[in-house]
């Protein structure tokens, strides 16, 4: 598992507010006390908010902010494919403007503040998947499934949620296709069409089942008797 993607899970495991020892999470990421406690350390230098220490455990304890405001998601979504658009664009002045007002942010979102943030993932990377978020939006509020190719085939999904890491943005969907719950990275999508078909919400297909299937896990995971 790339390093990156190992973090996302790091991040999703830690968002549930319950602290986590050390040594569970190195259990479920499958790598080494050492691997865990560097991560950790890379996460709260980006500005995660993380909380707890070795021997403790960790939980991130905050959500996301642009201090002094507290941005609301399609405000982010707005920011960002905003900047996106004007650093391709073809005026030099527009183009330099937006990425001085990109490493503005850089310093005050907690998220990307530090060079070993999460973005990891580059900005011009996760800008591929910005063109994406206002159809997966409008479908979310519609209920509109939607074809998706991540490669190496097409799924379709019914888009349940929309999540923020620090220029990184993920879906929570059923996908029909596979028949279970999934969280697509919008940057990794290669082409997205909206289909015609609506979808109602199915008992074991909705946003809360995923959530609760979520709680359950946590409630039912035992952890190993010895210290981190």
């Amino acid at each position: 598992m790339r390093r990156a993607d190992r973090l996302m899970r790091l991040i999703r495991h830690l968002r549930d507010g319950n602290l986590h020892r050390a040594a569970d999470l190195a259990r479920a990421m499958e790598v080494s006390l050492r691997t865990i406690y560097r991560d950790m350390e890379t996460l709260a230098a980006s500005g995660v908010p993380i909380e707890g220490e070795r021997g403790t455990g960790y939980r991130v304890t905050a959500a996301i902010t642009l201090p002094p405001l507290n941005l609301t998601m399609a405000e982010l979504e707005a920011l960002h494919v905003g900047l996106a658009a004007m650093r391709q664009a073809q005026d030099a002045d527009l183009a330099a403007a937006a990425a001085s007002l990109a490493g503005k942010l850089d310093g005050v979102l907690p998220e990307v503040n530090a060079p070993s943030s999460l973005a990891v993932y580059p900005f011009a990377d996760a800008a591929r998947g910005f063109q994406h978020l206002p159809k997966i939006r409008n479908a979310i509020r519609a209920r509109q499934k939607l074809m998706l190719n991540l490669g190496p085939r097409d799924r379709t999904v019914r888009p349940l949620q929309l999540d923020y890491w620090g220029r990184l943005w993920t879906c929570i969907v059923w996908c029909d296709t596979t028949r279970k719950f999934d969280e697509l990275r919008i940057d990794q999508i290669v082409t997205l069409r909206v289909m015609p078909s609506l979808f109602v919400e199915e008992e074991g297909k909705r946003l809360r089942d995923y959530q609760a299937l979520n709680t359950r896990k946590d409630e039912t995971f035992v952890a190993p008797d010895h210290q981190p």
